[in-house]
């Protein structure tokens, strides 16, 4: 898993357009008490279920590789001149 130089920032930002994308279709929002690990599980599960990204197989399906996967559907998101991807 190839890692990006401003992963930590790429996740922060596919989680804020993750819980945009779940308010546009009509779920709450979660509330300050959930834990980062399980936000990051929740927003992977609907961008799966959505069908915005592939699915782990479910031997894989970790906090790392659902962070990674977020990170790629980020990078797809944003534009090549984005400064997070420089």
């Amino acid at each position: 898993m190839k890692k990006h130089k401003n992963e930590a920032k790429l996740l922060k930002k596919a989680l804020e357009l993750g819980f945009a994308f779940a308010q546009k279709q009509g779920y709450g929002d979660l509330d300050k008490s959930v834990s980062a690990k399980d936000k990051v599980e929740c927003i992977y599960r609907l961008l799966v279920e959505f069908k915005q990204i592939t699915p782990l197989p479910e031997d894989k399906e970790d906090g790392p590789n659902m962070k990674h996967k977020l990170v790629l559907w980020i990078t797809r998101l944003l534009p090549a001149d984005h400064e997070l991807l420089n």
